[in-house]
């Protein structure tokens, strides 16, 4: 039976745990989890393993068929190994944490080694450490923690460690809901450090569009079918549409920092590539879009006006031929709430220190793979994690901090321990 106060003394000795902390997030920033490709998902898989299973979690592997995730530009490579991680702890109801374990690839402009983890100015830098490796190791800090005190759990921990959220064509968690793998409510890391109840988000779409040409000498392009020019059409008219698309307003309430102003839908030309050199008609030419889509939009829809798009602009070209093809999607999610988020709110408040009256609900124009979740049938997600505006996820030198990573084991401590309760203001807070 847990002490008197224990919970307490459990919650100030995760300060007391940065050594482990520390040697955790190198262990897992050194493993190149970057999507694409995703061919480092069975290395993590053993880190992850060898830091579980001595904690008394049982571990299982599941790994996505190649069939559902591969796509025809040949991006994704490598197998998709998910690990799911139970812990009995005796109670009578899971919660499944989720992490994704891809990251962004490393990109350029780093200061420092984008796989490893420096410590610098109070910071800890390294792809991943904020999105979402760093919430993992919060997460182990505070399993550690009710460990050493023999604290009884609320609810069964289910560890969700999953592949391709960063713009995958199916990802891990998708797979493991539509398997049902797992029930009950989910705490996915894929939020911030902050007092946020959460709307939800857009979908996002992942189109990849190619043209092909016919390559030539450029001082003699006789027979030449110059690929990129033949684009321009296509490109004016994406970009025409983004216009259309970007005045699209969602009910779903904004950031604080829109400072009132709306979400909308997005269309974002991403990416471009063509051609090698001066003396060639470039026979090849790619580009990228992405497009978030609001709730109040179907994927259908959304799509059919993409394709309707490059065919018309397209219709007269000389191009020998227009491809297109998805290689990546991620679901809506509309109302996340549920009954377990007042625990949590008050969970973070004890990590972080929030107040009852900071709370706010907003929603976000950036994307998620909980839709999925939501769709195969698990509706109440609640939202935490390490994200501040300031440290640069999906940038170089990315970075979180020691204080962020103990205030949020301490959350997820406080949450999943039976002795915990919530102060009465915070634990009936509007969800």
């Amino acid at each position: 039976m847990p002490r008197e106060g224990s919970l307490q003394l459990a919650l100030d000795s995760i300060e007391q745990d940065s050594e482990t902390i520390l040697r955790d997030l190198s262990q897992m920033l050194e493993v190149d989890t970057c999507f694409p490709p995703g061919t480092g998902y069975p290395a993590f898989a053993d880190v992850m393993q060898s830091l579980l299973q001595p904690m008394g979690f049982s571990c299982e592997r599941v790994v996505v068929p190649e069939f559902l995730w591969q796509t025809p530009d040949g991006s994704a490579q490598g197998e998709r190994v998910n690990l799911l991680a139970t812990l009995d702890a005796g109670a009578a109801e899971a919660c499944n944490l989720y992490f994704h374990v891809d990251t962004v690839p490393a990109g350029d402009g780093w200061n420092y080694p984008p796989l490893a983890l420096t410590q610098a100015d109070g910071k800890l830098f390294g792809r991943g450490s904020a999105d979402m490796k760093g919430t993992i190791v919060a997460t182990l800090a505070a399993m550690r923690a009710a460990q050493r005190l023999n604290l009884a759990l609320r609810f069964n921990p289910v560890l969700l460690l999953c592949t391709d959220e960063e713009g995958g064509l199916y990802p891990g968690v998708r797979y493991l809901a539509e398997q049902k793998r797992f029930d009950g409510h989910m705490l996915s890391f894929n939020g911030g450090a902050v007092a946020r109840i959460w709307g939800g988000c857009f979908g996002s779409i992942d189109l990849k569009i190619s043209v092909t040409g016919r390559s030539a000498h450029s001082g003699d392009p006789v027979g030449g079918i110059n690929a990129i020019e033949q684009g321009l059409p296509l490109l004016n008219a994406l970009y025409a549409l983004k216009q259309q698309v970007e005045q699209r307003e969602s009910a779903m309430p904004a950031p604080p920092h829109f400072e009132g102003r709306p979400l909308t839908s997005r269309l974002t030309l991403a990416a471009v590539q063509g051609g090698s050199k001066g003396s060639t008609v470039p026979a090849r030419f790619e580009l990228l879009i992405n497009r978030r889509y609001s709730p109040e939009e179907s994927f259908e829809q959304v799509l059919a006006e993409l394709t309707e798009c490059i065919d018309k602009a397209m219709s007269g070209s000389a191009a020998l031929r227009v491809d297109y093809h998805l290689i990546g999607h991620l679901a809506p999610v509309s109302d996340p709430t549920g009954p377990h988020w007042p625990r949590w709110l008050a969970a973070l408040s004890q990590g972080f220190g929030f107040n009852a009256n900071d709370y706010a609900v907003w929603g976000s124009s950036t994307s998620s793979d909980m839709g999925w979740v939501q769709q195969a049938g698990i509706k109440e997600i609640l939202l935490g994690g390490l994200a501040r505006p300031e440290n640069r996820i999906h940038a170089s030198d990315e970075y979180t901090t020691m204080q962020d990573i103990v205030a949020l084991a301490q959350s997820i401590l406080a949450y999943i321990a039976v002795d915990f309760e919530p102060e009465p203001s915070l634990s009936a807070t509007d969800s």
